[in-house]
């Protein structure tokens, strides 16, 4: 079960960085699970060098590193995604 939330996770976390950043982003919907379980991974590494990895209760501190982490990663993999794309479509 630990992989079929991570996936969930995943995705959520990936369409919630499409609709924060601004613009279309051209990676399609499998590549931004992807980027969103890397999202959730880097902020629980995050939260945890920060000291917020275990808060009783709704741990929000997280979350948002996760929303932040995935946001930059979901940023980058695009950019990364559609210039590897353009090389491969000049080519």
């Amino acid at each position: 079960m630990g992989w079929l939330w991570a996936i969930i996770v995943g995705f959520v976390l990936g369409l919630l960085a499409k609709a924060i950043l601004p613009g279309k982003q051209h990676s399609p919907l499998w590549l931004t699970t992807i980027f969103g379980i890397i999202g959730a991974i880097v902020g629980n590494a995050l939260a945890r060098a920060f000291g917020i990895e275990a808060t009783p209760g709704i741990d929000w501190g997280r979350h948002a590193l996760q929303v932040v982490a995935a946001v930059v990663i979901v940023g980058l993999g695009d950019m990364l995604y559609t210039s590897m794309r353009g090389r491969r479509q000049r080519a």
